[in-house]
């Protein structure tokens, strides 16, 4: 699956938030976010949106494994625990995949596998493939 991980190196807005792909296969992938002082909302707790970027490329890097280009119809994240500081891991799981509908829940936790939140995500899978190596 190292073609994905080309392909992602590309999404700049991961890159700039400090994102990094740990893995990726058919239907999973895993990432994760070192938590610095500009991820901090205004209560010196981890930003949801940098939450939910992680959850995201991992969403999008399960989802497009397969080779068709896929793109987000619904998503959800519920937040369970605050975090202020060290590593967030996100690992994402296909549940269900058809031609044209596929879904996902993505796990992201602590340093310690405390569950900080919970991203469910349903993709439309285009007939298009994506342009890989």
């Amino acid at each position: 699956m190292a073609f994905m991980q080309d392909f992602f190196d590309k999404d700049r807005f991961a890159n700039h938030v400090g994102i990094e792909l740990l893995e990726a296969a058919e239907g999973r992938a895993k990432a994760c976010l070192t938590i610095a002082p500009h991820h901090l909302n205004a209560m010196g707790i981890v930003h949801g949106a940098a939450i939910f970027a992680l959850a995201d490329l991992v969403f999008a890097v399960a989802s497009n494994s397969h080779g068709t280009m896929a793109v987000a119809l619904n998503v959800s994240i519920s937040f369970f625990k605050a975090v202020s500081g060290g590593t967030l891991t996100a690992e994402a799981k296909e549940v269900s995949r058809i031609p044209k509908i596929a879904a996902y829940t993505i796990r992201i936790s602590d340093e310690r596998d405390d569950e900080v939140a919970i991203f469910q995500g349903m993709v439309y899978r285009k007939k298009a493939r994506l342009d890989l190596p």
